[in-house]
């Protein structure tokens, strides 16, 4: 019995050995990777002083990778644990200052006299002081502002005779700016306009490392939605179902993949404006094909890889005409200096300041009356009606981009006495009506001098009091509110004479009386200010015009200059005349 039992061990041994293979393909096994420690980066330098702890603190708060490791290194072991900093933070100018603060109490004995305490050398408390350039908002915008920012910190030394900070860090953190532009990457990421039929592009701010992450990171913002500032004036393709199946994934050919759910019965219009979105928004951090898929689908039949070239132009203002000046009283082209054909090229009317509609094929025209001011509006070369609007002063009119499908541009605004922004709308008859817009907020920061329309409808840019501001444009059936107004490079942005929007939509001209550097041009949140050469401009620059794939264009004491980049000396405009004021469709 013994050996038939040892036999058959043998047998299935031998059994089992012809099914193992001589090879076999490797296997991934996923395995989940425990949460990062709270002391996961390196120590601070050894015997750091107390000022120069707190310092690298506020210089690692701009790394907010495994938990913000780097600026839990500089906490005690208690510290380390406990601190629960929000995803919002304060950044501030990199020329801040540490000092020891003489008013507070570094520390007491344990048995302190009735008299006062004896100041315990082992903790110091620090003080940081400096200069609020803005907040990056929990929706990762960035919001301009300014003022003094101030926190302070307990610093204690440790057993092992190094300092750290024992006191629990105030949970919004004071980042740097050079820190935070180290670690952090402007995206452009896009959400729809029905109105205008364009893309409108909300610029956030994401962490630039692992810079394989960045395509995962663009596209949860996109699902979570537009910032605050532009909530309301463009519209959330997604609906509250939809998610992502897998994160975004680098394949082998070096294409990206994109799994979302939650899509089944969207349309094939809807589907194939969430394919332009994810694409255009991927722009800034991938350049290789996307792969798009829903619900294990291609997410637009037959349209399985994308490329932005595979998009088509949902923006209609991509290349204006020549564009206008007015000049003695007269509408005249910037191409030629040829007076415009109609009554407001012949001198008919006393023209003060025009607009020309994104479409090139309207005009509306501020005239002077007397010792007052009235609108007309009508079409490019035709005599133009009076419309029912008047007052002491009308701004440049600015005009709303054309509804898709609609026709032709059928309303333009203006701001009537420095406090009332009116819009006249067409109405089937062919009648120009006036309609309001909710301007409370707006107006609130004082007067307004100038005010444009982004030409995808879903901003607007005004000087007010000196300071250039920007505000979302939200529509509800007729009612027009302007909401989340932002000064742009608060106290350091001053008597700002002009404005219009750059060569991008996510930029801004501004003309001011600056001798210096009378020319900026910023990015829509104003986290971005860059000067413009000042070679042979003569200040005040009074006027600009910008626009895509058009030279800018200034008007100074001397006439019209033009450049195009940042570093180019201005040249002579080719039919420059004194006192003209230049304007490209918008």
């Amino acid at each position: 019995m013994r050996r038939v039992l040892v036999l058959l061990a043998c047998a299935l041994v031998l059994v089992s050995c012809a099914n193992v293979p001589q090879e076999s393909l490797p296997v991934v096994v996923s395995v989940e990777k425990a949460p990062p420690q709270a002391n996961d980066a390196p120590e601070p330098p050894a015997n750091a002083d107390p000022l120069d702890i707190v310092r690298l603190f506020i210089k690692a708060n701009a790394d907010p990778r495994s938990g913000n490791a780097a600026s839990r290194a500089f906490l005690d072991e208690r510290q380390r644990g406990a601190w629960r900093p929000n995803r919002s933070f304060t950044i501030i100018d990199k020329t801040f200052s540490t000092v020891y603060d003489p008013t507070a109490a570094s520390g007491a004995t344990t048995t302190p006299t009735p008299s006062s305490a004896t100041p315990d050398p082992n903790v110091r408390t620090v003080t940081v002081r400096g200069s609020v350039l803005g907040t990056l908002s929990a929706d990762s915008a960035f919001i301009p502002g300014s003022g003094p920012a101030e926190q302070t910190f307990q610093v204690r030394k440790q057993a092992d005779g190094q300092w750290r900070i024992s006191s629990p860090p105030p949970p919004v953190l004071l980042v740097t700016d050079d820190e935070f532009d180290g670690n952090y990457n402007p995206v452009s990421v896009s959400f729809y306009s029905a109105d205008s039929g364009s893309f409108v592009p909300d610029l956030r701010y994401v962490p630039a490392k692992p810079q394989s992450g960045m395509p995962g990171r663009v596209m949860d913002l996109i699902l979570q939605g537009p910032s605050a500032g532009l909530t309301g004036a463009v519209k959330n393709l997604f609906g509250d179902g939809v998610s992502l199946e897998n994160n975004v994934k680098n394949n082998d050919d070096g294409s990206l993949t994109v799994q979302l759910s939650g899509l089944t019965g969207v349309g094939l219009d809807t589907r194939s404006l969430i394919a332009a979105q994810i694409v255009l928004s991927m722009q800034t951090v991938t350049s290789t094909r996307i792969r798009l898929l829903a619900d294990g689908a291609p997410l637009v039949p037959g349209h399985e890889y994308w490329r932005s070239s595979d998009v088509p132009s949902y923006n209609a203002s991509s290349s204006p005409g020549p564009g206008l000046m007015t000049v003695g009283g007269r509408v005249r082209s910037l191409s030629d200096g040829a007076p415009i054909a109609g009554a407001a090229g012949n001198g008919a009317y006393a023209v003060v300041s025009a607009a020309q509609s994104i479409d090139d094929k309207r005009l509306a025209v501020v005239e002077q009356d007397g010792d007052r001011v009235r609108l007309r509006i009508g079409d490019l070369g035709r005599d133009l009606p009076t419309v029912d609007l008047g007052g002491g002063s009308l701004s440049r009119p600015t005009w709303r981009p054309a509804q898709a499908g609609a026709g032709p541009s059928n309303e333009v605004w203006t701001v009537v006495d420095h406090s009332i922004i009116a819009r006249m709308v067409l109405d089937p008859n062919g009648h120009w009506l006036r309609q309001s817009v909710n301007a409370n907020d707006l107006l609130a920061l004082g007067p307004i001098g100038v005010l444009r329309l982004s030409r995808d409808g879903a901003r607007v840019a005004a000087t007010v009091n000196g300071q250039l501001v920007v505000a979302s444009v939200v529509r509800n059936g007729d009612t027009v509110t302007l909401r989340e107004p932002r000064v742009l490079q608060p106290g350091v942005l001053t008597d700002v004479l002009d404005v219009d929007w750059g060569s991008t939509p996510d930029t801004l001209v501004a003309a001011t009386s600056s001798p210096s550097q009378p020319v900026q041009r910023l990015s829509v949140d104003g986290r971005r200010m860059d000067a413009y050469n000042s070679s042979n401009l003569t200040a005040p620059v009074r006027a600009v015009a910008a626009a895509p794939s058009q030279p800018i264009v200034v008007a100074d004491a001397g006439g019209l200059w033009t450049a195009t980049e940042l570093g180019e000396v201005w040249r002579p405009q080719a039919h420059s005349m004194q006192n003209a004021d230049p304007f490209y469709p918008g």
